[in-house]
């Protein structure tokens, strides 16, 4: 049995808005096993973006448990977690939030910057995980001389290049065209083929249908916590062609 790496019990955020209590999470509880694929959903105000800022270490509960690789991360200072954060944790952003002054090369190596990496195991491992993502022979160019589908791919080669615990995606796919947001999905396919945990955040059904399993919330709860069953994923031919 694969072992979990996420473990949340109980978890609830609540933010104090002038006299009044608002309950964003209340006492959500669910666990991510290994190479899980895992899409979180949820309308506006359901609690889905405090879910992942919580998962993503970048805030803490108010009450409950997260343990992340048999680590509880609960009450951490903001030190711990920025460290916790960079070792454990990939983001992929709708936005990419790529520098746009250095090239592909520069931009996947920033975490390894922060983890204290030396600079040729830096080129090296960046180098590789440009050449996974299908951009081997873009590790000069810019940002601004990529397409959208190619910056979203420098953006997951950034996440992936420390070898985190989970790659944590919200909304990858928003800031671009159908065609391409189905290749960057394709992308995550074959990123979990071979062994990446990955959640996702998203609003869309078309996104979320790619994963293993949805979990839905809705009013800081819950809802459901779906298996998916998608025989056409299962026998997919992947091609990384850079989007």
């Amino acid at each position: 049995m694969k072992r979990a790496v996420i473990e949340i019990r109980d978890l609830t955020k609540i933010y104090l808005m002038g006299n009044n209590e608002v309950r964003a999470l209340d006492g959500v509880s669910f666990d991510v096993k290994e190479n899980e694929y895992i899409a979180i959903m949820g309308p506006s105000g359901s609690g889905k973006s405090t879910l992942m800022n919580l998962i993503g270490c970048l805030d803490t509960p108010t009450s409950g448990k997260y343990i992340l690789n048999n680590q509880d991360v609960s009450e951490l200072e903001d030190a711990e977690l920025a460290e916790v954060r960079n070792r454990e944790i990939g983001f992929v952003f709708q936005t990419f939030n790529l520098l746009p002054r250095t090239n592909c090369l520069a931009n996947v190596e920033l975490p390894l910057i922060y983890a204290g990496v030396k600079s040729s195991e830096r080129h090296e491992r960046a180098a590789k995980t440009l050449t996974r993502v299908g951009l081997g022979d873009r590790m000069d160019h810019r940002p601004n001389e990529l397409s959208g589908g190619q910056r979203q791919r420098v953006a997951i080669a950034r996440a992936l290049v420390n070898n985190p615990s989970i790659l944590l995606a919200d909304e990858p796919t928003g800031n671009l065209d159908t065609k391409t947001g189905e290749e960057i999905m394709l992308l995550f396919e074959e990123l979990h083929r071979m062994g990446n945990t990955i959640l996702v955040v998203t609003h869309e059904d078309e996104i979320a249908n790619h994963a293993r399993r949805i979990v839905r919330l809705r009013d800081g709860k819950i809802e459901r916590d779906d298996k998916v069953e998608n025989p056409e994923l299962a026998n997919l031919e992947i091609n990384v062609t850079p989007a």
